[in-house]
């Protein structure tokens, strides 16, 4: 008997060993409270800083730029001469072309050549008419010619003039023609002249040097950008924000500027809204729509004096804000169908309730729920988590 009291006993406490272990453990969580607060929605992004007022001087004109005198920080007033252009020299011939150009030129002289001797042959065909002219007219004088016959050699003396005219002309032709081919020699020749005017650029504002785009001597095409020009005090920021993000932006709206540099942090209003969005591709790959929102800094001078043009500064903007919300942290919500939910603590189990959310930021989560402030809730539950489970708290976020 006392045999089968030890089997049994024996058997009992190995079913509760068994029983113990396969027992559904607690699942260890992390807990936050439900609180009231005041709640705000910002807008997060990198901008950087820009000269409100930049000129960008350019080439007016082709040719060669004299060294800029002037280096980046350099104060300029307006109408002060900033560059020097020069006319730009021609290009230079290769063997095959200089030759092409020298039998240019042997033919243009050998063309003067004829041209004078047409111009003499016409002035000693003029002269043979001239002199015809006055013997007929002497022959007239006394009878023994008629008067159209005398006509007839003036037109001919009018047409030898045209003639001798017309091959003057040619000559002249010739000699600007030959005298057009060999300027392109006296590069080779070393007797090309010097240019002795310049064109200088000069500057339309005030302000310093920001940038010099171009400093040493350089043959340039007209439009080159030579050296930019603004006025260091006058900075603005411009950042480039998701376009749903800057629709619920308005010109006026406030701004804060951090992590530029300096200890403070710097107040900001947004001045304009660009009208106009523009692809940009992340760093994922993904094409998104963006648009510039810039920025007037509100804060005073002496704060950002240190602050240049193209600096990167992080800029924050609230768009949405409330005063004594329910509130939890975001890391305690996840999707319920359309809805939105969250674990209760009860009595050491998990209890699902539905809420509706409202609004949200990087940290927390306005809801809307029947919960009392205080209410533990289980933060960042677990994937196998269910209703009903038992729980075990281990921390308090």
């Amino acid at each position: 008997m006392k045999q089968k009291i030890g089997v049994i006993a024996a058997l009992i406490i190995f079913l509760a060993i068994l029983g113990w272990a396969f027992y559904p453990k607690p699942f260890d969580v992390d807990v936050a409270e439900i609180h009231v607060g005041n709640f705000e929605r910002t807008i997060e992004e990198s901008g950087k800083t820009r000269l409100r007022d930049r000129y960008v001087i350019s080439a007016p004109v082709a040719g060669k730029l004299a060294r800029l005198t002037v280096r980046e920080g350099d104060a300029v007033h307006a109408g002060q001469v900033v560059a020097l252009l020069w006319p730009a020299p021609p290009p230079l011939l290769d063997e095959r072309r200089l030759q092409e150009q020298r039998e240019q030129v042997a033919a243009a002289e050998a063309s003067v050549a004829r041209a004078n001797a047409g111009l003499q042959k016409s002035e000693l065909v003029l002269s043979q008419a001239q002199a015809d002219l006055q013997r007929q007219e002497s022959l007239a004088a006394r009878g023994f010619i008629s008067p159209l016959q005398i006509e007839n050699v003036r037109l001919t003396v009018q047409q030898r003039q045209r003639e001798r005219e017309i091959s003057a002309q040619e000559s002249n032709a010739a000699r600007h023609q030959l005298a057009q081919l060999r300027i392109a020699l006296q590069r080779v020749s070393g007797k090309e002249p010097l240019a002795i005017q310049a064109v200088a650029v000069t500057t339309p504002s005030s302000g310093k040097v920001v940038k010099l785009r171009q400093q040493s001597e350089a043959v340039l095409a007209a439009g080159a950008n030579l050296l930019d020009v603004g006025d260091p005090g006058a900075i603005e920021v411009i950042v480039e924000l998701l376009t749903e993000d800057a629709a619920q932006i308005k010109p006026g709206a406030l701004a804060t500027l951090s992590n530029w540099g300096g200890p403070a942090t710097l107040q900001a209003r947004v001045r304009l809204v660009e009208p106009s969005a523009f692809t940009k591709v992340s760093a994922l790959g993904v094409e998104e729509q963006r648009v510039n929102v810039v920025l007037a800094i509100t804060s005073l001078p002496e704060a950002w004096q240190t602050l240049g043009d193209n600096y990167k500064v992080d800029v924050t903007i609230p768009v949405q804000s409330a005063t004594k919300v329910t509130m939890v942290p975001v890391g305690c919500l996840f999707p319920r169908g359309s809805r939105s939910a969250l674990f209760v603590v009860d009595h050491s189990r998990a209890r699902i309730e539905e809420v509706e959310l409202l609004a949200r930021n990087g940290r927390e989560a306005w809801i809307k729920t029947t919960l009392a402030a205080g209410t533990k809730v289980i933060a960042h539950p677990a994937a196998g988590l269910k209703d009903g489970d038992r729980v075990n708290i281990i921390g308090v976020k």
